[in-house]
């Protein structure tokens, strides 16, 4: 069996750029053609709507496989998420990547008129959605049955203890998102390397006989000339006041030569387990050729 440690590497790129058809058309069938393994859309408002979206990108493309980073589960209720999923996994021939989170931005539910769950309330709607993936087939209407035999593979995303154990417990790929604690409601920063190690050593201490069965995912914000340091932000435009050293340290940001990140890459696999990463739209093009430099 394959170890945590010596697993394939796999790259996702998560697209959020509102545009025309044409463009997306020609995003995913870039992505195809640079060896990216999966195409992701994300779940906000402001931004395309990922089912419709991840349609058109199973439509245009051959092989690369479609999903979400991630549904914010506290918008859906579960068995609806589940029928309308597996009629995308049905229509892409199988390529369903299934992405959940439990939401944290308080911005989000207030523009769609939504009151706001306390902490608690979203993550047992995180777990009230996994339950209702992971039913067997037998238990299913004909319509909410997955073309992939046995359901999509889950990835779970966040940094509560609440949802590591249960990404832990049922996640096919555990996301770590690389973010700092902030107050429930508030948006998002990149955390420093010992939050990061924390969070997967957490994980790491849960999964037991399981360790093996999982991918670990993190996100590429900035793909940078090597010892940048100057206005480096995260996706959310947060400044990060580090020493380049510190940067340099953070996995959700790599600085170098294409080959000088490969082996960053290699040695971040060897030390934490991470395989899975999912680079943001703006970077697309940078990380390409790390890609080229890994295979």
């Amino acid at each position: 069996m394959t170890s945590l440690y010596d697993r394939p590497f796999r790259f996702g790129l998560c697209l959020f750029t509102p545009s025309t058809r044409a463009e997306w058309i020609a995003k995913v069938r870039r992505a195809e053609e640079l060896g990216y393994d999966v195409i992701s859309v994300s779940d906000h408002l402001g931004m395309p709507a990922p089912i419709p979206t991840l349609l058109l990108a199973a439509e245009a493309t051959e092989r690369i496989r479609i999903g979400t980073l991630v549904f914010n589960t506290a918008f859906y209720h579960p068995t609806v998420l589940a029928r309308d999923l597996a009629t995308v996994d049905r229509y892409s021939g199988g390529r369903v990547e299934l992405g959940l989170g439990a939401g944290y931005d308080r911005a989000q539910f207030d523009a769609a008129g939504i009151p706001f769950p306390t902490a608690g309330e979203r993550v047992s709607q995180l777990e009230r959605t996994v339950a209702e993936f992971r039913k067997p087939t037998s238990e299913l209407d004909q319509y909410a049955r997955f073309e992939q035999p046995g359901g999509p593979p889950i990835l779970i995303a966040g940094r509560g203890a609440r949802v590591l154990r249960l990404a832990a417990a049922h996640a096919d790929i555990i996301a770590f998102t690389g973010t700092t604690e902030v107050r429930d409601g508030d948006g998002l920063k990149l955390g420093g390397i010992t939050e990061v190690t924390d969070r997967i050593d957490y994980v790491r201490g849960l999964l037991g006989d399981r360790i093996d069965q999982v991918e670990f995912n993190i996100p590429i914000h900035k793909v940078l000339p090597k010892g940048a340091t100057d206005g480096v932000t995260d996706v959310w435009q947060n400044r990060l006041d580090l020493t380049p050293d510190e940067l340099a340290e953070l996995p959700s940001l790599l600085f170098g030569t294409p080959e000088e990140n490969a082996d960053t890459l290699r040695e971040r696999r060897k030390t934490l387990g991470l395989t899975y990463y999912t680079v943001l739209e703006p970077e697309m093009e940078a990380f390409a050729p790390i890609i080229q430099a890994l295979r």
